[in-house]
């Protein structure tokens, strides 16, 4: 079906349908550190290595809030800085095997809740999410490009 074939207000409804989702979904994570600081170790880990302006750029936060952050994150053992081979000037944010650890069992923690929850649905509302998953996907690739820019 085309975009333009659609029910009328579709988007709308299943745009609201999955921001509701998302910020529930948010609200039951683990509140041992700040969204920004678990966004920015999730960047880290799906873009790799990044300078503090790029992490910045991608948070929506000034850079030297990132810095603080990443400062912060860095006594947590969580992130390190390491120079770029490429360019000895720049410095570059990079996880460590703990910050690396943290966003798998942060990751985990968020799939086990969905899971519980589609453990709820009928058999037939579970086929339908199932047959929804590449659009699924492609929204979520469609929205990490357009919010982390490419990669350094």
């Amino acid at each position: 079906m085309s975009r333009q074939d659609a029910t009328p207000g579709a988007s709308a409804a299943v745009g609201a349908a999955l921001y509701t989702l998302a910020t529930r979904a948010t609200r039951r994570l683990p509140r041992d550190m700040s969204l920004t600081s678990a966004a920015t170790l999730a960047t880290l880990d799906r873009t790799g290595p990044r300078r503090i302006t790029d992490l910045a750029a991608v948070e929506g936060v000034s850079q030297p809030a990132m810095t603080a952050l990443v400062r912060v994150l860095e006594e947590s053992g969580l992130v390190e800085r390491q120079g770029d081979a490429s360019d000895r000037r720049v410095t570059l944010v990079c996880l460590t095997e703990a910050g690396a650890s943290y966003v798998r069992t942060r990751r985990q923690a968020g799939v086990h809740a969905f899971e519980l929850l589609i453990g709820e649905l009928t058999g037939e509302e579970v086929e339908a999410l199932v047959a929804a998953l590449p659009a699924l996907k492609h929204l979520a690739e469609l929205e990490s490009r357009d919010r982390e820019g490419p990669k350094r």
